[in-house]
């Protein structure tokens, strides 16, 4: 048995911080400090010190099962597999390739993502395909897309955080949901920089802010257009810079000059006093950021919510500078690599649109298939979900719980029921595993080699530490033999350093290009970020030592900056050959045809479902820092139950006394879709007219029972983050 170390990384969110992993003699897992990973520099949250719990064969699957006569029972793999293979033919052979649905997840690898998307698309023919990453931020990818011409979570590293003057944090707890990333903001006002967050509630972040706002849930555009407001009437703004690196910016005045600070108070609750000293703080020093989170982001106006953000530091030369710039902080593990490489709904790997025909072109050449043998894009992740049952009768799902995680999750839930035939690939028997016709127990972090990308664009390897159980296999094994069972005997390798290769190919001169990196570099590197073009040959076969080899002590985030556009030929001198990866975007040029950024005019609306008399009071829902995500992995490790054991209602005192709910009384939260029931946790730091619960429970307390599906009419997010509901006490 192996006992040295194993660099690796985490496997929950987007930090995807550094750790080694060794196994015991007494067959468990024990995770130390890896230092050298700029990231995290050792430091770990409870979650990932207690990843390992969730590899023990007590907790997780290491059978598959199959249905008979209503339950699930144990199965070989050739069976489960042939169910599944047939379960998906019948589905094509009566309904056509459109009847079968694909739903990923952002915690699969680089790798697994880029498979599943061209399994659904050569394999199945279907366009039918999205995941749960379009919950996380894709109104932050529409946004920058529509300003810079590129999306990527962070166009700098965490690394420059601690250097800039000041950075505004929109809808962000960082300390819960990414407590590693905590000493950068703490660096931050060491170095002499202010913080300003933005937040409905005074969460543990907050607290450490020079300024909290506590706008009302849903009214984040209002206050960005508030605040462009006033640095125009300040005489505030950058003119050279707008002249010579922005265009758009007339109307886009003209739609902030219509949202006067006092006009902004009234709907933000925010007070001009506050408005304009946030102001002040952000452009007293020569450089700024603006960070911005699932709060603003997870509404139906959540992509020119960003976009009005964007435009503040456009019109204060805060973008494309050094330690100045717009940032997305990406919240799933590999959430920005796994939409870059062909599970979202339009895309294809590389980042490529999927109706452009370029891209069509270049990507089946590489798949060695006819262009117009592609489908064209298909539906979004709620809108798939949607369709289950009716237009979609089969469903293969990896890495998802939908029946805790989608809005409106009761619906979601009987919409699952509904299917013809479910099969789903996890770690765990999930909430929605638990619904399927088949499950398959698949390899985990600890157990396999792969990429992910983290929030920064970096590009980075997760290595096998440990042999998994007999039982398990990777989701690459799962779909090769699905492919071959369903007639396409080539293009699906199992070994993912080749998929690798292939993906390289594929990304090639897209707006995510990966062609320049290699597993190789990746260990020597400590990770690359993209854009990164193969300017010359290198070599590219497998890495010796993948298992226990150390890292270089490379920081990517020191090299000098690339120029910033996608099809950027700078060269460094890694060894004379590659290019070094972009650490620092737009520095500059955008990534636009004309290298400037776009300034988009947006106004303030309403959310979907405003506060009425029936139902007066505004839920916010989000997670806490011993949870992640649906929790069907944190939920079976005894250490995070402990400290968060299952929702809770956080209310204000006053709200409560109207209520007549004292401290831990069950509460039922009840909106147009749903009616939920948690515990009552009493505290000033949350505005009165507003509630918050946490989403990670499934059952009696599951909050997105209650929340609203309203989409963004451009990144098709749901509404998480705002919707009218009403408070009932509970009696014995």
């Amino acid at each position: 048995m192996q006992t040295t170390a194993t660099p690796t990384h985490c496997p929950y969110c987007a930090l995807q911080c550094g750790m080694n992993l060794t196994p015991a003699p007494d067959g468990t897992v024990e995770v130390s400090e890896r230092t050298d990973f700029p990231v995290n520099r050792g430091a770990l949250c409870g979650k990932g010190r207690t990843a390992p719990a969730v590899l023990a064969s007590t907790v997780r699957l290491t059978s598959p099962l199959v249905r008979e006569g209503g339950a699930l029972v144990p199965a070989s793999w050739d069976e489960a597999l042939d169910r599944i293979a047939e379960g998906l033919r019948r589905t094509r052979t009566e309904y056509g390739p459109d009847g079968v649905g694909v739903f990923g997840g952002g915690g699969l690898t680089n790798e697994k993502a880029y498979t599943l998307g061209k399994f659904a698309r050569v394999v199945l023919g279907t366009s039918q395909i999205d995941y749960n990453g379009r919950f996380c931020m894709s109104s932050a990818a529409a946004a920058g897309i529509k300003a810079f011409g590129l999306d990527r979570g962070l166009p700098f590293p965490l690394e420059d955080i601690p250097k800039t003057g000041c950075v505004i944090l929109v809808g962000s707890n960082l300390a819960e949901t990414m407590p590693p990333s905590l000493r950068f903001l703490t660096e931050l006002k060491e170095n002499g920089g202010t913080l300003i967050v933005i937040d409905p509630r005074r969460t543990k972040t907050a607290e450490q802010a020079d300024l909290h706002l506590a706008p009302r849930p849903g009214t984040d555009l209002a206050l960005a257009l508030g605040l462009l407001h006033l640095v125009i009437a300040e005489g505030r703004v950058d003119e050279e810079y707008v002249r010579e690196r922005t265009v758009g910016w007339e109307d886009a005045r003209a739609a902030a000059m219509a949202h006067w600070p006092e006009y902004v108070e009234r709907i933000t609750g925010v007070s001009v006093p506050e408005l304009r000293e946030t102001v002040r703080m952000f452009c007293a020093p020569e450089s700024a950021m603006v960070l911005t989170a699932r709060g603003p982001e997870q509404q139906s106006k959540g992509t020119d919510t960003v976009g009005a953000w964007i435009n503040l530091c456009l019109a204060t030369g805060r973008a494309g500078r050094p330690l100045s710039g717009y940032g997305c902080l990406t919240g799933q593990g590999n959430g920005q690599g796994g939409r870059e490489h062909g599970q979202k709904a339009d895309q294809l790997p590389g980042y490529r649109k999927l109706d452009d025909p370029a891209a069509r072109r270049h990507v089946a050449e590489v798949w060695g298939v006819d262009p117009d043998s592609l489908p064209g894009p298909g539906r979004s992740a709620y809108e798939l979900l949607d369709a289950l049952g009716t237009d979609i009768r089969s469903l293969l799902l990896m890495a998802s719980n939908p029946v805790v995680s989608a809005p409106r999750a009761a619906h979601i839930e009987e919409r699952i029921k509904s299917l013809d035939f479910l099969a789903v690939c996890d770690v765990v028997l999930s909430e929605t595993a638990a619904l399927a016709d088949v499950v398959l127990p698949v390899t985990q972090w600890a157990e396999e080699t792969g990429t992910t990308t983290n929030l920064e664009g970096r590009v980075l390897l997760r290595r096998q530490a440990i042999t998994p159980p007999d039982g398990a296999r990777s989701d690459l094994e799962v779909l090769h033999e699905l492919a071959a069972r369903l007639g396409v005997e080539k293009g699906f390798p199992t070994d993912p350093e080749e998929i690798f290769e292939e993906l390289r190919r594929a990304s090639a001169g897209g707006p995510a290009d990966y062609s320049g990196i290699t597993y190789r570099r990746l260990v020597e590197e400590n990770g690359v970020f993209w854009p990164c073009p193969a300017v010359a040959p290198e070599p590219s076969g497998p890495v010796d030592g993948l298992t226990g080899a150390e890292d270089g002590a490379g920081d990517p985030g020191a090299q000098r900056s690339a120029a910033g556009h996608p099809a950027s030929t700078e060269t460094g001198d890694t060894a004379g050959l590659a290019h070094p990866g972009t650490a620092r975007l737009f520095l500059d040029r955008f990534a636009t045809p004309d290298g400037r950024a776009r300034f988009v005019p947006v106004s303030h609306r309403a959310i979907a479902e405003e506060p009425d008399d029936e139902y007066p009071v505004l839920l916010t829902t989000g997670r806490v820092v011993a949870q992640y995500q649906s929790g069907a992995q944190t939920r079976r490790v005894a250490e995070l139950n402990a400290a968060a054991p299952g929702p809770f209602v956080e209310l204000h005192p006053r709200l409560a006394a109207r209520l007549g709910a004292a401290e831990g009384d069950p509460v039922a939260v009840v909106s147009r879709r749903g009616r939920a029931v948690a515990p009552a946790r009493i505290t000033n730091t949350i505005r009165p007219d507003t509630v918050f619960m946490p989403f990670h429970w499934p059952g009696e307390g599951r909050a997105n029972s209650l929340t609203n599906p309203a989409l963004d009419p451009t990144s098709r997010m749901p509404e998480f983050k705002a919707c009218a509901v009403r408070l009932e006490a509970v009696r014995p």
